[in-house]
């Protein structure tokens, strides 16, 4: 696999600094029943990397002490961990709002027959991952029978009351485009989910988040192989909007790897690069210290949070631009 960050380092992207921490984003690991091509963690079936069982406990102590508000679990897919219960439950006792960043086939891999009644008994907001409301592009992105599986667990979480009106069980779902171009406009695009999971398939959501596929990992080495890497970061960079940088992920949460270390955004953590300062921060650090007003760790990348509409864990950051 091509190495990405040594083209993204030398940057001009403005440096920010972090407010009051809300949300800590933890990976579980790498391990994941895909392995899709614009994955940015180069997660799959045979990773191995995993949480252990004293860097888990310290998940709910941190969100303690920090009084945050959500717990953000993701992967690799997080519910093959086998703690992902334990620490679901332990974030809901404390009131804190738990999101899964789920893939839609977990819920028919072996073992995970009750994961979705799990996921609803404890109100968990799912974000799921569904890279179109057509067969063959997500199977071509994400394999073959993807998309009729994704198709099966949305009808399976309907009908536990997630997307339905007045429920409170949230199941917003994710686009992000096939190749290297920027998301379309999240407003309408969400319209035409809308219709086209309906119509056919019956299927309610609540929102649609576009995001951009990051130039690194195993999208960005399919750019460098295919010769892309440059013209896509100058997309990025051509479409840099000043205005989405209030807005960026980065600002209120921390993203936590598979060791327990503390990075700005799920994306650094895969480059390596850890939040600034004298020595590498550990999620045990979050029980005594508040990082309000540290230095944001920044490279030529991060255009990709601020290119067009801007992209985050929670979608688009702006209105379309004119």
């Amino acid at each position: 696999m091509h190495a990405t960050l040594p083209l993204l380092q030398t940057s001009d992207f403005p440096r920010l600094r972090r407010r009051t921490l809300e949300t800590l984003q933890v990976n579980l690991g790498y391990r994941c029943n895909q392995a899709c091509l614009h994955c940015h963690v180069n997660a799959g079936p045979t990773r191995t990397e995993m949480m252990d069982a004293d860097t888990l406990a310290l998940i709910p102590r941190a969100l303690a002490a920090r009084r945050l508000n959500t717990l953000d679990l993701t992967g690799g897919a997080p519910e093959l961990h086998t703690g992902f219960r334990t620490v679901v439950m332990a974030a809901t006792a404390l009131g804190v709002k738990v999101i899964d960043r789920c893939n839609l086939t977990i819920l028919f891999e072996p073992g995970q027959e009750d994961l979705a009644t799990f996921l609803a008994a404890q109100r968990v907001e799912i974000v799921a991952s569904m890279p179109c409301y057509s067969a063959a592009n997500v199977d071509r992105q994400r394999g073959d029978g993807v998309f009729d599986k994704s198709i099966a667990a949305l009808q399976c979480l309907n009908a536990l009351g997630y997307g339905q009106p007045d429920s409170g069980l949230i199941l917003n779902l994710v686009y992000n485009p096939s190749g290297p171009t920027l998301p379309p406009a999240q407003g309408p695009l969400q319209a035409t989910y809308r219709h086209e999971l309906f119509d056919h398939f019956g299927i309610v959501f609540n929102e649609l988040f576009t995001l951009v596929n990051m130039p690194i990992k195993r999208f960005g080495s399919t750019l460098i192989s295919k010769g892309q890497f440059r013209e896509y970061m100058q997309l990025l960079k051509d479409n840099y909007a000043a205005g989405n940088l209030d807005g960026v992920m980065c600002r209120t949460l921390v993203s936590v790897d598979w060791r327990g270390y503390l990075y700005d955004c799920d994306f650094n953590q895969q480059l390596d690069l850890p939040v600034p300062g004298g020595r590498r921060l550990h999620l045990r650090d979050l029980l005594n210290d508040d990082m309000a007003g540290l230095p944001i760790e920044v490279a030529d990348h991060c255009y990709g949070c601020t290119a067009g509409q801007g992209s985050s864990c929670g979608g688009a950051l702006a209105d379309a631009q004119p």
